[in-house]
């Protein structure tokens, strides 16, 4: 029954994010919500062990994470994924403009101690956080441990939202040009057939990346099985098999690259050769059961912030949170333009590193269903925005962060 309850108090955290996400149309992000519940809770009766008593343990995410990784990599196209080195160079830049922005004029203000331990979770969000959490206590340097969870609490309240605003904005900028280019279109199509009235004409909206994977698909049938062995069991396995093949892949590159973003990779190239279906795990119906395990995993780490944690460092945390968040977005300012990219876009890609995976991927989705008001629409927005937040996601939190927590344990 105790394991009843967990999972009942878990998913009922998850609801209430996402109602107030749709509420508010998306301005206050679901994991937002769903981080504070579980904070206020573990500060009044929620127990602390709750979330691996809803089985949702270590076990859990060893195998979650990864496999859901893969299965992101069925929702891109390869070419896409590729194109996207100039995300990875704007969310590498606003973690520039972070670490000079924290480390010059924060150590103005405070000790170096404090910024030292303070400003890798804001480079690289969880990850960064309990690098540097254990690397304290390693060094026995305990009134410091208090600090890089603290900056996650703290930054991520104002991360997930801010990063939802920009996304809106760029998403308001992009249905705008999609409108103008169907506009166009359709009435080039009527000028060259010479209709009398558009009125007549299907509007056609505009090639995404997902349309152009599915029509290359059914070249590549001789990987499927007929629909009645086509069953959840023998997708979860096909993913099972690229999963495990990805992280064999990784352990022979000895951690040169991160097993995640192979895992990332491994799904887009199963994906192209018609090995893995485009959004696998949602098609075997696991999807969602995985990613509200990841997150409540993610969530249940805030366990060990008090109140008085929170309260006797506020001002350090929030005044270096301000620096970074302005060095972000000074950075991906001075290259959107020449990169190609909104300055919303371009400031939504670095505050990646904020969060990372999977809250990248929750907020872009949630914006995506509250600003397209077709199927079309979403898809369109969700081509154009997902792949850019992913990448620079994998590229601030699962690699900068790792390399600037180990460097800044070594000047403590």
């Amino acid at each position: 029954m105790v394991a009843t309850i967990s999972l009942m108090v878990v998913m009922g955290f998850m609801m209430l994010g996402e109602w107030v996400s749709t509420r508010s149309r998306a301005y206050v992000p679901s994991v937002f919500i769903t981080a504070l519940l579980f904070l206020v809770g573990f500060w009044t009766i929620v127990p602390k062990n709750i979330v691996p008593a809803a089985s949702f343990g270590t076990a859990f995410i060893q195998i979650t994470q990864a496999v859901l990784l893969v299965h992101m990599g069925t929702l891109m196209d390869l070419k896409l994924l590729l194109k996207q080195w100039r995300a990875v160079v704007i969310a590498l830049s606003g973690v520039v403009g972070t670490v000079v922005l924290t480390m010059g004029i924060g150590r103005l203000l405070f000790d170096w101690h404090t910024i030292v331990a303070s400003v890798p979770p804001l480079t690289g969000g969880l990850v960064a956080a309990f690098l540097m959490t254990a690397g304290l206590k390693a060094q026995h340097i305990t009134a410091l441990v208090a600090f890089p969870v603290a900056m996650f609490v703290m930054h991520s309240m104002l991360g997930y939202p801010l990063t939802a605003w920009m996304l809106k904005r760029e998403s308001r900028r992009l249905l705008q040009v999609r409108h103008v280019d169907v506009t166009v279109a359709t009435a080039d199509s009527a000028t060259s057939a010479t209709v009398q009235t558009t009125a007549q004409l299907p509007v056609c909206p505009l090639p995404t990346v997902p349309a152009k994977v599915k029509s290359v698909q059914p070249q590549l049938r001789h990987w499927q099985l007929p629909a009645a062995y086509d069953t959840s069991a023998f997708m979860l396995f096909k993913v099972a098999a690229v999963t495990g093949l990805a992280e064999w892949t990784a352990q022979l590159a000895h951690g040169t690259i991160n097993q995640y973003i192979i895992c990332l990779v491994f799904g887009v190239i199963a994906h192209q050769l018609g090995f893995l279906e485009d959004a696998v795990l949602e098609k075997a119906g696991v999807f969602h059961w995985l990613m509200y395990g990841l997150l409540a995993y993610i969530f249940a780490n805030l366990n060990i912030v008090k109140i008085s944690m929170l309260s006797g460092i506020l001002i350090p945390i929030v005044t270096l949170i301000v620096l970074g968040v302005l060095g972000m977005w000074i950075a991906s300012s001075l290259l959107a333009r020449p990169l190609g990219f909104s300055r919303e876009m371009a400031f939504a890609s670095a505050l990646t590193a904020l969060f990372g995976f999977p809250a990248d991927y929750i907020v872009t989705h949630e914006v995506t269903e509250i600003m397209g008001s077709t199927a079309e629409e979403k898809q369109y927005l969700l081509d154009q925005m997902l792949p850019k937040m992913l990448v620079g996601g994998f590229a601030t939190v699962s690699v900068a962060s790792v390399i600037i927590a180990s460097i800044f344990l070594k000047i403590l």
